[in-house]
């Protein structure tokens, strides 16, 4: 049954990590908000993506860390069950969900008693008009809301492979990955970005599944220097990952017992392999279509997207943040969206919204760190450039880890200033350890000014001291000694590389 509207201030559509923490900072702000929901709360953000494949990821580390040999214990009957996993990673991923519904209960519309409040509705939102939503209840029956302002923000869903029907029993994308009952013996991941290199690193790692990856691509993160790519499938191959380059899909044969998976390569072969399970990782795409944003005279552009200006509007009082926009589609990309929208929505103080050295972490084994420019953006920007690469395997913290494999690469701009430009890391602790260069570039900082700070003793980020020091031919070891473990390069547009 329809009711009359309900007057809010603003109305969120999707509560996933961009979405409540957009209203959240409504609620800071005092403002009534109402927060709609189809599915379950924190979307891909918790329950498909980050937080669960991220868990799924530490179980696999410390089970293969475990398993190792070299570190003066022994592991006996090392055993593991994917259903034992998958419960852990529910359980994980249902302790965030409980966190975000306490908090909305404690601020809900009718119970809280200070200023701002949130009704939060489970349903599914699509516009009437540019001021009105039509929430089809999950329970059954609708509701209309009508609000001054609206932020989209329904995230994404995986991108379908044409003529490859996706069915979570054998065909699995990322959402559906969960759904798994045991271990695979033989895994097809298509696609080797980012989340098919981390997914195929997981199941690597807990050494029950043969993986092969696939992808078009000559090599996996392209986009990344060729180190850094090269590192990458090293380790996947050390994991007994096979991987298939400059390679298409052409189908998926399903026999009552396995699956023949058909490659087309470029070079005019085929092959056929033999597995269990297949993984379409391809991307995902914006998911909006149940909106009716036409009612709302908003169109997407020729790939989905909506395009919003650099506050995340769309339209005058209608705002978008997350994997619906053009930015990448990360979490942390989502939150910082959301709440410069509502900031700027209800004019709050803010600062223009700007990206310049986002870090990333990539999710491998070890992990890859990323912030700032490669070399290959550097030379594209016609930028000189001087990159010193150290290993981890002269710094004293990895080494009483035993996990010396990985790597510290700075790049610094090749003149007087000495700028930091960009870093790229691999191996333990990256995630905490790119944050420091990552403030350092954005405050232009140059690699003497960081020098004069003492680093702690022994850790990780004292990789970065390091190589800056190698940079400047400060380093305690030096290339002529460890040829294999220390690199200095320079570039510059009219020399190219210099010696």
């Amino acid at each position: 049954m329809t009711t009359d509207p309900e007057k809010f201030d603003l109305c969120i559509l999707g509560a996933g990590p961009g979405g409540y923490a957009g209203a959240i900072r409504a609620i800071d702000a005092g403002r009534k908000v109402c927060l709609v929901e189809g599915d379950e709360i924190g979307g891909t953000g918790v329950k498909w993506g980050a937080l669960a494949s991220k868990t799924m990821w530490e179980l696999a580390k410390d089970y293969t860390i475990a398993s190792k040999t070299d570190r003066g214990y022994h592991c006996r009957d090392l055993k593991v069950d994917y259903q034992a996993v998958r419960d852990t990673v529910v359980t994980a991923v249902k302790e965030k969900q409980y966190q975000m519904l306490s908090q909305l209960e404690t601020f809900a519309h009718g119970r809280w008693q200070g200023p701002g409040a949130v009704v939060y509705l489970r349903g599914w939102g699509s516009f009437r008009d540019a001021h009105h939503v039509e929430v089809a209840l999950a329970g059954g029956g609708q509701r209309v809301v009508a609000a001054d302002h609206f932020l989209i923000c329904t995230g994404s869903k995986p991108r379908p492979f044409p003529h490859i029907a996706v069915d979570q029993t054998r065909i699995f994308d990322s959402d559906g990955i969960l759904r798994l009952q045991r271990f695979p013996r033989r895994l097809m991941i298509i696609g080797a970005g980012v989340t098919g290199c981390e997914y195929a690193t997981i199941f690597a790692n807990f050494g029950q599944t043969q993986v092969f990856l696939a992808d078009h691509q000559e090599r996996v993160i392209p986009y990344e220097d060729e180190d850094v790519s090269e590192y990458v499938s090293h380790n996947l191959e050390m994991r007994g990952v096979k991987i298939f380059h400059s390679t298409q899909l052409r189908e998926i044969l399903q026999k009552p017992d396995h699956l023949e998976v058909v490659l087309d390569f470029a070079d005019g072969h085929a092959t056929v392999v033999e597995v269990d399970a297949v993984l379409v990782s391809i991307g995902r795409d914006p998911n909006i279509r149940h909106l009716n944003l036409a009612a709302a005279g908003i169109f997407p552009d020729k790939a989905g997207y909506l395009d919003c200006d650099s506050d995340g509007r769309v339209r005058e009082h209608i705002y978008a943040a997350g994997d619906v926009t053009h930015r990448p589609a990360l979490v942390n990309m989502a939150v910082m969206e959301s709440r410069h929208a509502v900031k700027h929505m209800f004019r709050l103080p803010t600062q223009a919204l700007t990206f310049p050295n986002m870090s990333t972490v990539m999710f491998f084994y070890p992990a890859v760190a990323a912030v700032g420019l490669h070399e290959k953006e550097c030379r594209r920007r016609q930028i000189p450039y001087r990159v010193a690469t150290y290993s981890n395997a002269l710094l004293p913290r990895a080494i009483a880890m035993r996990a010396s494999s990985g790597f510290v690469k700075i790049i610094v701009r090749d003149d007087e200033s000495q700028r930091i430009l960009g870093m790229r890391a691999a191996g333990p602790q990256v995630s905490s350890t790119i944050m420091s260069i990552a403030l350092l570039i954005d405050q232009e900082k140059n690699a003497l000014n960081v020098l004069e700070a003492m680093f702690p003793h022994p850790t990780m980020s004292e990789s970065i001291q390091e190589c800056l020091r190698l940079l400047l031919n400060k380093s305690i070891y030096k290339p002529e000694a460890f040829p294999d473990l220390l690199s200095i390069r320079r570039w510059s547009p009219d020399e190219g590389f210099v010696a």
